[in-house]
């Protein structure tokens, strides 16, 4: 009861919002509590200003965590993209849109990039940034990073997330509560943003 009335009072007050978040989450997170992906989706819907969620989860055995998901549940609430090294699908209709990236590895991302660059036949002096955003798996902009359990962050995003404002929190995966998640959006408010200057 208290923290209900805890969470009110921290969620009156929130004026800003991230359009895109991102959690780096390890398979072990996943492994404790698998159910807690669809509580924060629910929690991020009462902010209509978060468009969208990244749910990224390093493993090497991204057959045997997509498999303990959920997402015919989860897109029955929004639309979900489940993204494999082999595979990628896309369904349900709504918003946050949630990407949950498994196994990706952010520096497989931008080598393929530069590969799919190289194999266009594109002149080195003619490469910009766009071009190179352009050919990225993810086509995606964090505002917000979230690490639960710790302040080591994964390789994923690595292009994607040089401006993202982070929030490293102790709080393992599978003890983050709706307050938590509400201190943490507080902690994005409070933040000036400079993305880099």
């Amino acid at each position: 009861m208290i923290y209900r009335f805890y969470e009110h009072l921290i969620a009156k007050d929130l004026r800003t919002f991230p359009k895109e978040m991102c959690f780096m989450l390890s398979d072990t997170d996943i492994l404790s509590d698998a159910g807690k992906l669809e509580k924060v989706i629910m929690w991020a819907k009462a902010f209509p200003e978060i468009k969208r969620i990244i749910f990224h989860i390093s493993t090497d055995e991204a057959k045997k965590i997509e498999k303990i998901l959920d997402p015919k549940s989860l897109a029955k609430k929004t639309t979900v993209r489940i993204s494999t090294p082999e595979h990628d699908t896309t369904s349900g209709i709504g918003t946050p849109e949630i990407l949950i990236a498994l196994g990706k590895n952010g520096r497989e991302e931008i080598t393929d990039a530069i590969i799919a660059i190289a194999n266009e036949g594109i002149e080195p002096e003619s490469i910009t940034e766009e071009t190179i955003e352009s050919h990225l798996a993810y086509q995606v902009n964090p505002d917000f990073v979230i690490k639960t359990g710790g302040n080591h962050l994964t390789d994923f995003l690595i292009w994607q997330s040089v401006y993202s404002e982070l929030f490293f929190t102790d709080i393992n995966w599978n003890r983050f509560r709706k307050v938590d998640f509400l201190r943490a959006l507080r902690d994005f408010q409070s933040r000036g943003r400079r993305y880099g200057r």
